[in-house]
C-alpha cells in the first residue's frame, strides 16, 4: 500500500525545502501555485532579449531515477531552450509563445500542454510570468527500452509484476532449476 502525501498551501511551503526526500515511495498531491521555487537561471547565451529569471523546484524523482517532475517559474524574457530531456509540460500561470524549428509560433497559456522530444529545441517569448509542471524523463537506448518492455510484460504474465526484486531473483533462479 503505498502512502499519499498531501501538501496544502499551508503546509507546501516548509516541506517545500525537500519535498523530493520526503515522499519517496508515496503519492504525491500539491498545488503547483503553493511551492516556493529556487533560483536556476537560464544560460547568458540562451537569452535572445530581456532578463528572464526562472525559478525551479523538483517535486518529486521515479524509483528508477528516469523521470522526475518540476514546478518552474520565469519572468517576461525571450530565450532559445534546448531539452537534453523529453519534457512533458502543462502551463499553470501566464502566458508565453513558443516558435518551434519550422518557424510556427503557438501560444501557451493556463491548462495548455507541450511535448518537447530531447535534442529539440525552440524560441520561447515569454509575455506574463509563467509557471508550468514538467514532466521530464531520460531517454533510452531504443534496444534497451524494448527489452525492458518485453521483461516488464513477462512480469505481468508470470504474476509477478510490482513484487520485490527478492521475489524475481528467487523466481529467476527456481526457473533455472527447472
Amino acid at each position: 500500500m503505498s502512502k499519499v502525501v498531501s501538501l496544502p498551501l499551508e503546509k507546501a511551503r516548509p516541506a517545500a525545502r525537500s519535498i523530493e526526500a520526503e515522499v519517496s515511495g508515496a503519492v504525491v498531491m500539491l498545488s503547483p501555485e503553493s511551492v516556493e521555487l529556487e533560483p536556476e537561471p537560464i544560460p547568458r547565451d540562451w537569452i535572445v532579449s530581456g532578463s528572464p529569471e526562472a525559478r525551479c523546484k523538483k517535486v518529486v524523482r521515479s524509483r528508477d531515477r528516469t523521470s522526475h517532475i518540476v514546478i518552474w517559474e520565469c519572468t517576461p524574457g525571450s530565450f532559445t531552450w534546448y531539452y537534453g530531456m523529453d519534457e512533458a509540460i502543462v502551463i499553470v500561470a501566464g502566458e508565453a509563445f513558443m516558435i518551434n524549428d519550422r518557424g510556427e509560433e503557438r501560444r501557451f497559456g493556463p491548462g495548455d500542454l507541450g511535448f518537447f522530444p530531447a535534442g529539440t529545441s525552440c524560441t520561447w517569448r515569454i509575455t506574463q510570468t509563467l509557471r508550468k509542471v514538467g514532466v521530464l524523463r531520460e531517454g533510452l537506448w531504443r534496444p534497451l527500452g524494448l527489452g525492458l518492455k518485453a521483461w516488464h510484460k513477462l512480469l505481468r504474465i508470470a504474476g509477478l509484476a510490482g513484487k520485490s526484486p527478492l521475489m524475481l531473483v528467487l523466481f529467476a533462479c527456481l526457473w533455472g532449476r527447472v
